[in-house]
């Protein structure tokens, strides 16, 4: 089964960038969709983005224009470039893959997770 590696996650000001990087440990053709979800102490997993070769690249609400997913298939890696950050992007970081998606924002949907990498934005 693959295995996801996240990294990149760190401390930053408001209005500053940060690019996390998802790690996949092997290819396999069964994976179609790559999201991200962040999630903070005592709530749910948040949907961040997702892209897929059929469905194309889809972004929550409170992201869009400023986050940007993408996947560098040569290097089999999911990348979440931050811009503008704000206090409230603060949260851990996780990327998933799924063989057969739904919903890009349902959890269940999704087969595989990272760890997680924190990122913190302060004021």
């Amino acid at each position: 089964q693959v295995q996801l590696a996240e990294s990149g996650g760190g401390s930053v000001q408001a209005g500053g960038t940060l690019k996390l990087s998802c790690a996949a440990s092997m290819r396999t053709s069964a994976t179609n969709y790559w999201g991200w979800f962040r999630q903070v102490p005592e709530k749910a997993r948040e949907f961040v983005g997702g892209t897929s070769r059929e469905a194309g690249t889809y972004y929550a609400d409170s992201v869009k224009g400023r986050f940007t997913v993408s996947r560098d298939n040569a290097k089999n890696t999911l990348y979440l470039q931050m811009n503008s950050l704000k206090p409230g992007d603060t949260a851990m970081y996780y990327c998933a893959a799924s063989t057969d998606l739904g919903n890009w924002y349902r959890e269940r949907d999704y087969q595989t997770w990272g760890q997680g990498t924190q990122v913190t934005v302060s004021s």
